[in-house]
């Protein structure tokens, strides 16, 4: 069930306490009082600026990226810059693996694509989720793609990054499509939650993969598709609204899967190469 759902079935007339009511529904009483405060129109622009610099250059941590925007003469310090990050769910990538870093979490999965031969469609889904920057605020696409094929099996955009439009978008894919061998991800919070890998252990025949922090390769199909749908269509055009930015990804997308030869597919359409071996 959706946070805000649970969120709206607390009765603050009831006897029983909101802690006891917050208690039964599986969610925190400080859930329960958030108010999110909307980013404000220079926070906005910053984004903006922030969203291109990752994708020329993923590597860049809070320091360098506050260097980088302060030679744009935008003045803002690295606290401020780590939580616009946070907002964007920017992720950087090391230079070398930290093996020496260890990350809080429950839910953490071994990366099961290395040294694998990926050589058949349904075998590796890898997900994620990018920032999409508006006139007036931001939007979140989230994609799920066939790694032998790379089509792009489903998508939704939305405003915020419940772990239940992860869920319910990835259950409608697999209903069309199937259930794939291996879903693989990062480790980003919607990834790690008990929601999402309760969802994946309950296809039984799936396997859970995650990224390792930093790394640069693990799920570069996807980065790249962030990358070109960005620089190929949503940066060109004015995204006003919601629906704006989903008729974009509507209109780029269906391009992408069945007009857009890949020379890594032997200039083959991913739609073609998908539908053929399925």
């Amino acid at each position: 069930m959706p946070v805000e759902k649970k969120r709206s079935m607390v009765d603050q007339d009831d006897k029983v306490s909101i802690s006891r009511q917050c208690h039964l529904l599986g969610i925190n009483r400080s859930t329960y009082y958030y108010n999110p405060q909307p980013v404000n129109d220079k926070d906005l622009e910053i984004m903006i600026e922030m969203d291109k610099l990752y994708l020329e250059d993923p590597t860049r941590g809070t320091r360098r990226m506050m260097d980088e925007l302060q030679k744009q003469d935008i003045k803002i310090g690295r606290q401020h810059v780590r939580k616009l990050m946070q907002i964007m769910r920017i992720k950087t990538v090391y230079c070398r693996p930290r093996t020496t870093v260890v990350t809080p979490g429950d839910y953490k999965y071994p990366y099961l694509l290395r040294n694998l031969t990926i050589n058949r469609v349904n075998q590796v889904w890898a997900i994620d989720i990018s920032y999409i920057p508006m006139q007036r605020g931001y939007m979140y696409l989230f994609v799920i793609m066939d790694v032998y094929s790379r089509y792009i099996i489903g998508w939704s955009v939305s405003n915020t990054m419940e772990t239940s439009w992860i869920t319910q978008t990835l259950l409608r894919a697999i209903e069309q499509y199937g259930i794939p061998e291996i879903i693989n991800s990062d480790q980003g919070s919607q990834f790690t939650s008990q929601e999402y890998v309760s969802c994946i252990k309950s296809l039984k025949t799936c396997q859970i993969s995650m990224d390792g922090k930093g790394r640069a390769i693990d799920n570069v199909f996807v980065e790249r598709f962030f990358r070109t749908i960005k620089y190929e269509k949503l940066y060109l055009i004015q995204l006003n609204t919601g629906q704006d930015v989903v008729n974009a990804c509507q209109k780029f997308i269906s391009y992408y899967n069945c007009r857009r030869d890949h020379s890594s597919l032997q200039k083959r359409t991913p739609e073609n190469v998908y539908k053929s071996a399925a």
